[in-house]
């Protein structure tokens, strides 16, 4: 095969990273950028997601964990702070706020000197996902896509190399999608997005908006398809915008896509094996030239774990430069055109999200099908499957069910030490510092510009320019989203366990929890054994928590659950209202100490001090030995990968609670 004339420019190399304060990410950028990064990735804290400030009762043990707090103009600009905006690539992982952050960047690239038509890279902006897979949505589905519709019509105007949106199927994958779904619900969410901005006739030039969409994707081990699925996604975004959009421009209906590898498919046992994970998870997206992405970040080794430290980022980093400086992959042509395996297998994965797509239509299209429950129970269902095959032994999963014998790891040998640590101190400085903020801000200025946001809302005007104006008065992130929570309400989306079913292990193990369910009810003199799952505080990561309520209700249980974002208070209430025998916590980003504690708490002043509270995340040692010295019954986390066995242990706690034998 002959060479490439010349060798391809390699993509923006990426690492996903944000946490404790502006002042330490903004070190950590401009360290990350001098070891050979090309594109900075900001990862903000859940009370930035999901519009609260760093005093709101919500964010409490959130702050900073899993991500960068901003509250304010003056967190951009430390954020910020020597990097040249105009030189940049950011991408920027926010949805349900994008537009608020946006606007600060922005104001932050005005006050550098920088011309706003420089300004490149991505807010990620899909709201849909957001229902579906990780739970940072604020607003109804309506509103939302106004949101996002509003923020594409003025960067196409003002900022043309931007890219507003990013349709995101990376967490669908994560949630449960299979190829053909992931395929498909993204197709869907980028029509619903394609066909608001349309409508809403704010755009002259629709060439230029499908140019400015970009795709955000995940990339499992399963390299040789996701190498199809790449391909295939590419065919199908060009069909769409030929047929639908009638666009015939090649360049603005070029697939460009971003990934960052499968950081759910990581492990907390063996977590070396991580290593190659990633590496063979990058192939998928680099192998096919003609499909090969645009940005690419990794996970690093040890994100089952915890927060990786920056040693670990840098290790990510290292894969890329070295596949594409060291490795020939750029000096060649597309590696699988004319391989008849590869086009039949994008063949199979076009014709199925092809009838997928059409479903989904058919129902009204993608809101439709979130607020009908379809997309979400779908997702729950595909899951359930997934998380059976493993439990069955069909696919494997090295070091987890299949070679679990282990030589201890030098690499995670410190123990605390082998993760990044936030120090709680950085909440209450957050805070602090939010007070000083608003102590400086002239109050007329602030309340005429939010007067001014809630009059835009409350019409059909863009909200690009009244956001603007709120950032440049020194509005909150919380004040902003607070006018608008006002205006267009708040969203509690489907949760998808009606009518899922497990995809438990076939033959006597589900059977016989059934039965010790049952027996334990008969002897506590109870209809059934009653289990509350509970999500406290902003983690919207859902998808464990939904398995294990499928699980135990199939094995018996009623489950009592109600989605996500719940105080500990809200938590509280329901254990008392519904009268259960078990309290169930999940927590997967980081604030496990605080919201369990404050769980716990509670149901001591409501005189539960023996309702037994079983808690399941991504939980250090030293941590589930700290949450079990607090009275906490059971700690479980991804090791414990065997839901029949997770639900029967379940039972245990029970029994333990009331000294049955």
């Amino acid at each position: 095969m002959a060479k490439l004339p010349e060798r391809d420019r390699p993509w923006v190399m990426r690492t996903y990273a944000g946490h404790s304060s502006a002042a330490a990410s903004n070190a950590l950028f401009r360290r990350n950028l001098g070891k050979g990064q090309t594109g900075l990735s900001v990862a903000f804290d859940l009370p930035t997601q999901t519009g609260y400030d760093p005093d709101a009762e919500l964010a409490r043990g959130e702050v900073g964990r899993v991500g960068v707090p901003i509250s304010h103009l003056g967190d951009m600009r430390t954020l910020f702070d020597g990097i040249d905006l105009g030189l940049a690539n950011t991408s920027m992982t926010i949805n349900a706020t994008a537009m608020w952050l946006l606007s600060l960047y922005v104001t932050v690239a005005r006050e550098q000197g920088a011309p706003l038509a420089s300004l490149a890279g991505t807010t990620q902006n899909d709201i849909v996902k957001e229902y579906l897979s990780r739970g940072t949505h604020i607003f109804p589905p309506g509103p939302s896509l106004r949101l996002t519709t509003d923020t594409i019509a003025w960067t196409v105007a003002n900022c043309p190399k931007w890219n507003p949106v990013n349709i995101c199927s990376y967490h669908l994958q994560e949630a449960g999608a299979t190829p053909v779904q992931e395929l498909a619900f993204a197709l869907a969410t980028a029509i619903a997005v394609l066909d608001s901005v349309r409508d809403s006739g704010q755009v002259a030039d629709f060439a230029a908006v499908a140019a400015r969409i970009s795709f955000f994707v995940n990339a499992s081990v399963r390299f040789v398809e996701e190498t199809a699925k790449m391909r295939a996604f590419g065919l199908l975004w060009d069909r769409l915008l030929t047929e639908r959009y009638e666009i015939s421009d090649k360049s603005a209906k070029r697939f460009r896509y971003g990934v960052q590898v499968n950081s759910l498919g990581l492990t907390e046992s063996q977590p070396e094996n991580n290593v190659q994970r990633i590496v063979l998870e990058m192939l998928g997206v680099t192998l096919s030239r003609d499909a090969r992405a645009r940005a690419v970040q990794l996970p690093a080794w040890n994100e089952a774990l915890g927060l990786p430290r920056p040693w670990d980022q840098q290790w990510s980093l290292r894969m890329q430069q070295v596949l594409a400086f060291e490795s020939d992959l750029l000096e060649y042509p597309d590696l699988f055109e004319g391989s008849h395996v590869m086009t039949a297998l994008v063949d199979d994965l076009v014709a199925g999200a092809t009838a997928e797509l059409d479903r989904v239509l058919a129902m009204g299209g993608v809101v439709a099908a979130v607020e009908s429950g379809y997309l979400k129970s779908a997702l729950v269902a595909s899951l359930a499957e997934r998380r059976g095959r493993m439990e069955r032994g069909e696919d494997v999963v090295v070091g987890v069910n299949r070679f679990p014998e282990t030589e201890p790891s030098p690499l995670v040998a410190a123990g605390a030490a082998a993760i990044e640590q936030i120090d709680p101190a950085v909440e209450a400085a957050a805070v602090e510092s939010l007070a000083s903020w608003r102590a400086t801000r002239a109050a007329g200025e602030v309340d005429a510009a939010l007067a001014r946001l809630r009059e835009v809302a409350g019409g059909t005007g863009n909200l690009m320019e009244a956001t603007l104006d709120c950032v440049r008065a020194g509005v909150t992130t919380g004040e902003w989203a607070s006018v608008l929570r006002d205006v267009f309400g708040e969203y509690r989306a489907p949760t998808g366990l009606t009518g899922a079913v497990s995809a438990a292990v076939p033959g006597t193990a589900l059977v016989a929890v059934r039965e010790r369910v049952r027996r334990t009810a008969e002897e506590l003199g109870a209809g059934r054994l009653r289990m509350l799952v509970g999500k406290p505080g902003l983690d919207g990561h859902s998808n464990g928590a939904e398995q294990i309520a499928v699980r135990a209700r199939d094995a018996g249980f009623e489950v009592v659950y109600q989605g996500i974002r719940l105080t500990p208070a809200q938590i509280v209430a329901a254990a008392v209202e519904e009268d259960v025998d078990l309290v169930g916590l999940s927590v997967l980003s980081g604030s496990h100490l605080a919201a369990v504690a404050s769980v716990l708490a509670g149901l001591r002043a409501e005189g539960l001090d023996d309702l037994p509270v079983v808690v399941g995340g991504i939980i250090p040692p030293d941590d589930a030995q700290a949450l079990r010295a607090s009275g906490v019954a059971r700690v479980f986390t991804p090791k414990d990968f065997a839901i029949t066995d997770v639900v029967d242990e379940l039972v245990t706690v029970v029994r333990e609670a009331h000294k049955l034998p």
